[in-house]
This record gives structure tokens, C-alpha cells and sequence, in this order.
């Protein structure tokens, strides 16, 4: 295997980590259960620590490799974005389990559905950059992704002038909208990654 073509796997398998890790997001925040749910956390974090080991990884390549098949700084930002994303759902998901919000309100459980969508046009997506023979299905991941991202934003919106209106507890206000912003943060980050992966294409094709 040419030295250039080691990048691909490993962005296919940050991007997969990323997908599998919001999937358990979305199992997390739909579930009652507190034994499960503090698995599926636990199985969280493990997946966040996996995406920080193909991160260095790749880093690790970057520095010793001579030809790359996209600039250095594409690679890097890309790289970056993804490990961003799953840090983000885990950031969403202890936090969830640390403030003890027993049944996530049905806003959370929309964000994370979100998260999940754009992580599986964010996979799509990276799939494609192996060979860039269908350049346009990438656009389309991409645009799909941002059409989300602001479909995110609608809802966090929406839901924290809910919960200022509705929510008599200060300190639950607080929490869940923490809760809330981390989650839409997730979904920027996605929309970063789709503004990567479309800078690339303009740059190779």
C-alpha cells in the first residue's frame, strides 16, 4: 500500500467511530433505564477514547509522511473536526449522567437524533474521498448536513425559550440547557467537518 493511501482507513474509521458513538447517543437519551444507560456512557467513552487514538494516529502519519493525498492543513482540520464531534457527545452524554436528569426532555433525545443524521452523511461523505469518483453524493452529504445543522439550531432555540418560560427550578434551567448547548455544539462541529470535506473537494477535483 503506497504510503499517501494510509489516510483513507483511518479517516473511514474515525468517521465510523464517530457514527457508532452518536448511535449510542441517541439508545442513551431514549432510555429510562439508569443500570443501561450508565453502560451505554460507559461504552461512550470508550468510543471517545478509541477516536483519540486514530487521531494521534494520524497526526503521527502526517508527521512522517512526505506525500499526502490532500494539503497537510485539509488533513489536519478534518482530523481535528471529527475527534471534536465525538468529544462533544460525550461531553453531552456525562453531563446527562453527572446532573442526574432522570428522563432527557424530548428536545435532547431531537438533538441527539440530529447528531446521529449528520453522523451518517459524515461517514458517507468520508467514504468518498477514497477515490473522489462520485464527488457529487459528497456535495449532497454535505449540503444535507448543514440543512440539519440548521434544523439544530431551530430547536435549541426554541427549547431554551421554552424552558425559560416553562422551568420554575434555576438550577434545573441551567442544567438542561448546558445540556442543550452541548448538543448543538455537536452539531456546528458537524457542519465544520462538512465545510472540510467540501474545501477538499474543490482543492482535488
Amino acid at each position: 500500500m503506497p504510503t499517501e493511501k494510509k489516510f483513507f482507513p483511518l479517516f473511514e474509521k474515525a468517521s465510523s467511530n464517530l457514527l457508532e458513538t452518536a448511535v449510542l447517543l441517541t439508545k442513551m437519551v431514549n432510555t429510562a433505564d439508569a443500570v443501561t444507560r450508565r453502560e451505554l456512557l460507559r461504552e461512550i467513552e470508550r468510543l471517545e477514547h478509541v477516536g483519540d487514538s486514530v487521531t494521534h494516529e494520524i497526526f503521527t502519519e502526517l508527521g512522517t509522511t512526505f506525500i499526502t493525498p490532500f494539503d497537510r492543513e485539509d488533513i489536519h482540520a478534518l482530523t481535528s473536526v471529527l475527534d471534536d464531534v465525538v468529544d462533544f457527545i460525550y461531553g453531552s452524554a456525562k453531563r446527562i449522567e453527572l446532573y442526574k436528569i432522570q428522563v432527557p426532555e424530548s428536545n435532547i433525545c431531537k438533538l441527539a437524533e440530529l447528531i446521529e443524521k449528520s453522523g451518517e452523511e459524515l461517514h458517507k461523505a468520508v467514504l468518498g474521498l477514497r477515490d473522489l469518483k462520485n464527488v457529487e453524493s459528497i456535495r449532497e452529504a454535505c449540503i444535507r448536513i448543514n440543512s440539519i445543522e440548521n434544523h439544530a439550531d431551530d430547536i435549541f432555540e426554541n427549547a431554551v425559550a421554552r424552558l425559560f418560560e416553562n422551568e420554575k427550578d434555576a438550577i434545573e434551567i441551567i442544567k438542561i440547557k448546558e445540556v442543550l448547548s452541548v448538543l448543538e455544539t455537536a452539531t456546528d462541529k458537524c457542519e465544520d467537518a462538512a465545510n472540510v470535506l467540501e474545501t477538499i473537494i474543490v482543492k482535488n477535483v
